[in-house]
């Protein structure tokens, strides 16, 4: 089989099989082709010429040519890996020739969280009654009540909000949970949905969107990505402010709050409690550098 038609199959296996989102399957599909390219190379035209050097050769080159940090690496390879195990489970081909070749080692990165105060300054930087402005705060109050990811922020209907008090949140791979939205929140979104969405709908085609432009589209990622800088300038905050912020931060709070983890993990999406475990240690480090400088004995 063709190495091309290879990664087609196993391509519509994901998208039809495992559900998973557009910008998931874009980015398989850039693995996939980044991969192609460096058989072609090589001169492989058949997925049956494939070898497992082959395969550590692609994650060396990708390193060391591409200058590809270890955790992007790490994320084509496991599409790589992905495509070998199931043409091998399909089989259109002996042996999974990608089984031995192992991800490269990744440094432990914590995730990053402004503190409880800075994140009331953020959110206040989107107070008044312009329209525009208006939708902003509801935006922010709900990513940080739901630590919801951005992508699934935009991607909520206004039925998603059905009892007022839960959102219903289509997570990675088409996973539903639903997450508690607070009282600062539900406000903020009521305001919302009262004052501005009416009037942005109008502009329009009909659309379930809960968060909308001012023409009357569904909000996208770069445009809550831009309205969450331009009210991080708006506060001041010398720290560097994602969309990913919100959710560390909604996570790291909720800890240092007394959250049990697993409850923690079924908020965020996470299919690994490994996953939500590294705000746990985000928390132990500020109870270790508050104790320091505290505790007469510390030092």
């Amino acid at each position: 089989m063709l190495i091309g038609t290879a990664a087609s199959r196993f391509l519509r296996h994901v998208a039809v099989e495992r559900g998973l989102a557009d910008n998931t399957l874009a980015a398989y599909r850039r693995d996939l082709a980044r991969y192609e390219a460096h058989l072609a190379d090589l001169g492989r035209t058949d997925i049956e010429q494939v070898t497992d050097e082959d395969v550590s050769g692609f994650l060396a080159a990708v390193r060391r040519d591409d200058g590809m940090a270890a955790t992007s690496a790490a994320r084509m390879l496991s599409t790589v890996r992905g495509l070998h195990r199931f043409l091998a489970e399909d089989g259109v081909v002996r042996e999974d020739v990608a089984r031995e070749t192992a991800p490269p080692k990744q440094p432990m990165r914590l995730p990053k969280a402004i503190t409880i105060d800075e994140m009331a300054r953020l959110i206040a930087a989107t107070d008044g009654d312009d329209p525009v402005l208006i939708r902003d705060k509801a935006l922010l109050e709900l990513l940080y009540a739901t630590g919801t990811r951005v992508s699934e922020a935009v991607g909520l209907d206004v039925d998603d909000l059905s009892t007022g008090e839960l959102v219903r949140v289509l997570g990675k791979g088409g996973k539903q949970r639903l997450v508690p939205l607070g009282s600062y929140a539900r406000t903020a979104v009521e305001g919302y949905l009262t004052r501005v969405r009416p009037v942005f709908a109008a502009r329009g085609a009909a659309t379930p969107a809960l968060f909308l432009g001012p023409r009357g589209a569904r909000l996208s990622r770069q445009g809550a990505w831009l309205v969450i800088q331009a009210a991080a300038e708006r506060s001041g905050l010398t720290a560097h402010v994602s969309p990913h912020t919100f959710r560390h931060s909604f996570a790291t709070h909720l800890l240092q709050g007394g959250a049990d983890v697993r409850v923690v993990q079924e908020l965020l999406g996470h299919a690994s409690v490994a996953t939500t475990q590294l705000y746990t240690l985000v928390t132990a480090d500020t109870l270790r550098d508050v104790y320091t400088t505290s505790h007469p004995r510390a030092r």
